[in-house]
C-alpha cells in the first residue's frame, strides 16, 4: 500500500490499543480515538490502562517518538480501523451502535481513496450496512472508498505476538477493497492473509468462537456428569484424550470474555431456527456457573451443620481466564457477586490493581487464606498453581 501516512484507530481497548501500537512501531503515524478521557490521558503520557505483556514498552516507544497519539475526535487519515465493542442487549440481540457511532464520527473527514476497516465482531452484513451509511452521508464518495472487514484472532496475554503472526481473514465489499486491505495488513502482519467477501469474514469470526463455545460446553457438561458419578473429571479427560482423534477441553466455572461468551448469540439472534445446538451450548455454559454456586452452597451448609457458624469464603480469581485483567462476562465474577449477597467472602484478583472490583473488596493473597474457612479457586492464575493449599488445613474447592 503506497503513500501510507496516517492511520486512525477507533477504540483503544484490548484490541484497538495493541493494534495501534503495533502499527506505530512500524514508524507509521497513528491516531488512536477513544471516548474515555482517562484512557486518552494515560496513553498520551506513555502509559497503558490494560494488562498485556510488552504492550507498555511498545506504547511508550511509540508515544516518545511521536508515532502514536490519542484524542477524542478522528482526523483525516489514509486508513480508519474500527475496533470498538459490540455487546449484546438484554434479549441477546447484538448491539452495533458503537460501530455505527464510530463510523459516523469519521464520515466528515473521509476523502477519496481512503480505506475503512471494521475489526469489531459484527453480525453478518454489518460492513455493507456501514458502507451504505457512509455513502448516504457522502454520496460523492460512492465507488471511491475501499471498505473491508478483518476480524482479530488473538489470545489475551499473547496479543502483540498473535496480531503480528496469526493468519487473518480479509473480506472487502468488493475485490478492490479486499486487495487494498490486504496490502495494508501486509505492513505489520507476517501471517497468511486470506481473501474473501465481507459477509464471509464476518461469519467466520462468529463461527470460530461458536465452535469453541460448543467444545467447552461438552467439557463442562462432562464435568457435571463426572461429579455425579464420583469420577475425577480432569483425570477422565486426560485419559480420553489419549485417543488419537479425541481432544476434549478442560472444564471451568463457565465461559467468559467478549468473544466466546458473546459471539454465538450474534448467530443465534440472526439465525434463530438454524442454531438449536449453539443455543443449547450457550445455556449449558451459563448453567455451569450456577452449578458451581450450588456446589459451593452445599459445602457451606455442611460446614454450618458441623460448626454451627457461617463460614468465611476465600474466592481466588475474578478474571474470565488465567493471568489477565479482563473481567468481561467473567463467570468467576458472576459467582463472586452472587455469593457475596448471602455469605461472607474474601476475594483475591491479582491482575486487577484496585482495592474494589465493583462492590467487592480485593484482598491480598495468600493473606486471605488465614482468615477464611473455605477456599474456592475459580481462576487458575499462575500465582495459585504452585501454591500448597493443604498447609492451611482449610476446605479446598477447585473449579478452575
Amino acid at each position: 500500500m503506497e503513500h501510507l501516512k496516517k492511520v486512525c484507530v477507533l477504540g483503544l481497548g484490548y484490541i484497538g490499543l495493541p493494534t495501534a501500537a503495533l502499527i506505530a512501531s512500524k514508524k507509521i503515524a497513528v491516531l488512536g480515538v477513544d471516548v474515555n478521557d482517562e484512557v486518552i490521558k494515560t496513553i498520551n503520557s506513555g502509559g497503558i490502562h490494560i494488562v498485556e505483556p510488552d504492550l507498555g514498552g511498545l506504547v511508550k516507544y511509540a508515544i516518545e517518538n511521536s508515532y502514536l497519539s490519542a484524542k477524542k475526535i478522528p482526523e483525516a487519515s489514509d486508513v480508519f480501523i474500527v475496533a470498538v465493542p459490540t455487546p449484546f442487549r438484554d434479549d441477546h440481540a447484538p448491539d452495533i451502535s458503537f460501530v455505527q457511532a464510530a463510523v459516523q464520527s469519521f464520515i466528515p473527514v473521509l476523502s477519496e481513496g481512503n480505506l475503512v476497516i471494521i475489526e469489531s465482531t459484527s453480525p453478518v452484513g454489518t460492513t455493507e450496512k456501514m458502507a451504505s451509511l457512509i455513502f448516504e452521508k457522502r454520496p460523492e464518495l460512492k465507488n471511491k472508498l475501499y471498505i473491508a472487514y478483518c476480524p482479530e484472532r488473538v489470545l489475551p496475554g499473547y496479543v502483540l505476538y498473535e496480531l503480528e503472526h496469526n493468519d487473518r481473514v480479509i473480506g472487502g465489499i468488493d475485490q478492490k477493497s479486499t486487495e487494498k486491505a490486504k496490502a495494508f495488513y501486509r505492513f505489520f502482519v507476517n501471517g497468511e492473509l486470506h481473501e474473501t467477501h465481507s459477509a464471509t469474514a464476518e461469519m467466520c469470526k462468529l463461527v470460530e468462537n461458536a465452535y469453541r463455545d460448543v467444545s467447552i460446553a461438552f467439557a463442562n457438561e462432562l464435568s457435571i456428569m463426572a461429579d455425579k458419578a464420583k469420577v475425577d473429571a480432569k483425570e477422565l479427560i486426560n485419559l480420553a484424550n489419549k485417543h488419537p482423534r479425541v481432544n476434549i477441553l478442560q472444564p471451568g466455572p463457565g465461559v467468559g470474555g467478549h468473544c466466546i461468551a458473546v459471539d454465538p448469540w450474534f448467530l443465534i439472534s440472526q439465525f434463530p431456527k438454524e442454531t438449536p445446538l449453539l443455543k443449547i451450548a450457550r445455556e449449558r455454559n451459563r448453567y455451569k456457573s450456577l452449578w458451581v454456586i450450588e456446589k459451593i452452597e452445599m459445602v457451606i451448609e455442611q460446614y454450618k451443620k458441623k460448626s454451627n457458624t457461617p463460614p468465611v469464603l476465600a474466592l481466588l480469581g475474578l478474571s474470565y481466564k488465567p493471568d489477565i485483567d479482563d473481567l468481561r462476562e467473567s463467570p468467576a465474577l458472576f459467582i463472586a457477586q452472587t455469593l457475596s449477597q448471602k455469605h461472607s467472602i474474601l476475594v483475591n484478583e491479582p491482575h486487577v490493581n484496585k482495592e474494589f472490583i465493583g462492590d467487592i473488596s480485593n484482598h491480598n493473597f495468600p493473606e486471605i487464606l488465614e482468615e477464611c474457612d473455605i477456599v474456592v479457586k475459580l481462576v487458575n492464575h499462575k500465582l495459585y498453581q504452585d501454591y500448597d493449599f493443604r498447609k492451611h488445613n482449610k476446605i479446598f474447592l477447585d473449579f478452575a
